[in-house]
């Protein structure tokens, strides 16, 4: 397509009632479905001779921990024929399973194993889907907005036990008195040893 308006009417007629909203931001197209219309959006989008999205560009989530609908689900495509780009979103529950991409674009693999690592969002046949980017045995979902920015454990080198170790958070603070100088000044104990320096002299 041309142009994205013409692109937005276009994917408008043929998905009529697919679409639950559509509109142009930032020289792209946004476009909200329904998650159980996913796979024939998306097998539209890439196949369809006027838009031409074969690839895709990333999968994300954005939490909402205080709604029902507590995720939503970003998809980007890109058309390298026609130079566009769509954003394909829709919102799920927490605990919902969604169905994956894998079968339509094999690069949905890694991201929806990511979006399963960071969120805990689960994606029905997807062929591996383990944790990508935390360690094994790491418990909860870093990118959840309830999820403490210090973690549940921590892990350290014991000495005692000459291996590294899991333990739950400690938050030691060891407090500092700081005089605020600047740096450049030098700290006070320095200045008193070049005074004293410089009255021996």
């Amino acid at each position: 397509m041309k142009t994205l308006s013409e692109l937005e009417k276009k994917i408008n007629s043929e998905l009529t009632t697919k679409i639950d909203k559509s509109e142009i931001k930032h020289n792209q197209l946004y476009i909200d479905i329904d998650k159980v219309d996913l796979i024939d959006v998306v097998l539209f989008l890439k196949s369809n001779k006027d838009t031409k999205f074969r690839q895709l560009i990333d999968i994300t989530a954005v939490d909402y921990p205080e709604e029902i609908q507590r995720f939503k689900i970003v998809y980007l495509f890109l058309s390298h024929e026609f130079n566009q780009r769509i954003i394909l979103r829709y919102r799920i529950n927490e605990n919902e399973v969604i169905n994956s991409l894998t079968s339509i674009f094999p690069a949905a693999n890694w991201m929806e194993r990511e979006v399963f690592d960071m969120y805990g969002i689960n994606f029905k046949d997807h062929p591996d889907l383990r944790r990508i980017l935390t360690d094994y045995g790491f418990e909860g979902h870093p990118l959840r907005k309830d999820f403490p920015l210090t973690g549940h454990t921590e892990v350290r080198y014991s000495e005692d036990k000459k291996k590294v170790v899991n333990e739950p958070v400690k938050l030691e603070q060891n407090y500092r008195n700081f005089d605020y100088e600047s740096p450049w000044e030098g700290t006070k104990y320095i200045k008193e040893l070049n005074d004293n320096n410089d009255k021996k002299n």
